[in-house]
């Protein structure tokens, strides 16, 4: 039995009415589960538990190397998803105090965002979808898969609010404006989340419920934008941001930031949505556009990806769904993936493996890698060196 302490009944009314105003026991968040544990209190808020609860999961230390855009460098300058996610975070409080929106809930949002996100970024992600389809029929999505992550392989009892923003983040599809759809419960949730493994297109039909959820997805693309700018610097792709046109926004990744926040507060106080001006909207699209032609397009990344991880994709899926089907009990599946997730669910009542289908344990594993643990591991498997090169900090010297 865990034993928490708690504050006295005293000081806790003492510091709701001259800190909170009264309104510090308020706890909106909807869980599946009503554990006692998981109410909110004035030392831990509804939505400060989900933050907390996805910054101490187990996943969330592998942030640290998972690839943002540039994967094959040793170079700690340049950007992983650990500092994305706090980027994101950043940008969606800072427009969020400004509309009087919930900052807890914002930040565990962001912070929860890309847990699901592959090893070496969106070609990992390509990757292991055609894998994954090619065995069940079914879709892999980054997105998607944060929500599995925090709700079906580690028994979380994350709130809807939080879940239904991370579902709903993807900022590869930009709008003009967001509003939120209502939200249902966990029943409709559920069904949404279905439809985007048997359905491709459904992932682009999503819609956050509630206004920090379409914060955090338009903030997700003011993070990265120019963040990816000085990353290509950093790893020689690009001489300067100056390749880019200037418009609205800017060029640079300061400005960037600046102007899309300010406009988005002048469109969105006081209203039911967030929205951008048709100058500045135009703007993030067209940025967007040349990073994707100058920076995520570029051969010197795509050539890589596609030329010599694909196939180490390939090989490490059917090797690990081989040794689960024949229940080799040796495998890093079953030893660093099955009983690692079994351990971490210790507290909670909840059967891992008996909600996933072996394709699904497969894809969970190599989704939770970050490059360097797939490299090590592919090597371990095949006992040969991979065929990627890293360049080093001295290798332009």
């Amino acid at each position: 039995m865990l034993n928490y302490e708690r504050l006295s009944k005293e000081l806790q009314n003492r510091i709701n009415e001259e800190i909170f105003g009264g309104r510090g026991f308020d706890d909106p968040a909807v869980r599946r589960e009503n554990r006692e544990h998981d109410k909110a209190t004035l030392w831990r808020g509804a939505y400060v538990r989900d933050a907390e609860k996805i910054m101490h999961s187990p996943y969330y230390n592998r942030y640290a190397d998972k690839t943002q855009v540039f994967s094959f460098y040793k170079n700690d300058d340049i950007s992983h998803r650990a500092l994305h996610v706090q980027l994101v975070s950043r940008v969606a409080r800072n427009i969020g105090v400004l509309l009087g929106l919930n900052t807890d809930l914002l930040e565990a949002i962001a912070l929860g965002h890309d847990i699901g996100h592959t090893p070496f970024g969106h070609a990992g992600e390509r990757f292991l979808s055609d894998l994954y389809h090619a065995h069940t029929g079914r879709y892999f999505n980054h997105n998607i898969h944060s929500v599995r992550v925090l709700d079906k392989i580690f028994r979380l009892n994350i709130s809807l609010q939080t879940l239904d923003g991370i579902l709903c983040h993807n900022g590869e599809f930009e709008c003009k404006e967001y509003v939120p759809r209502p939200l249902g419960g966990f029943e409709e949730f559920d069904a949404m989340v279905e439809e985007c493994y048997s359905d491709k297109s459904a992932v682009g039909r999503l819609v956050p419920s509630t206004l920090e959820g379409c914060v955090v997805r338009v903030s997700d693309m003011i993070a990265y934008i120019g963040k990816d700018r000085q990353d290509a610097i950093k790893a020689g792709l690009i001489s300067s941001e100056d390749i880019f046109e200037e418009n609205q926004i800017g060029r640079y990744n300061a400005t960037i930031i600046n102007n899309l926040i300010v406009n988005i507060v002048e469109n969105s106080y006081g209203k039911p949505y967030i929205r951008l001006d048709d100058a500045h909207f135009a703007a993030l699209k067209e940025s967007k556009n040349s990073n994707n032609e100058i920076i995520y397009q570029n051969s010197k990344i795509a050539d890589t990806y596609d030329k010599k991880i694909r196939p180490m994709f390939e090989r490490v899926y059917e090797t690990l769904l081989k040794d689960l089907n024949s229940g080799r009990r040796e495998s890093p599946v079953y030893r660093h993936h099955i009983d690692f997730v079994n351990d971490a669910n210790r507290f909670n009542d909840w059967d891992y493996t008996a909600h996933s289908t072996n394709d699904d344990i497969v894809t969970d594993y190599i989704a939770s890698m970050t490059d360097d643990y797939f490299i090590d591991l592919y090597e371990y498997l095949f006992g040969e060196k991979t065929p990627v090169k890293y360049i080093s900090y001295f290798d332009n010297v």
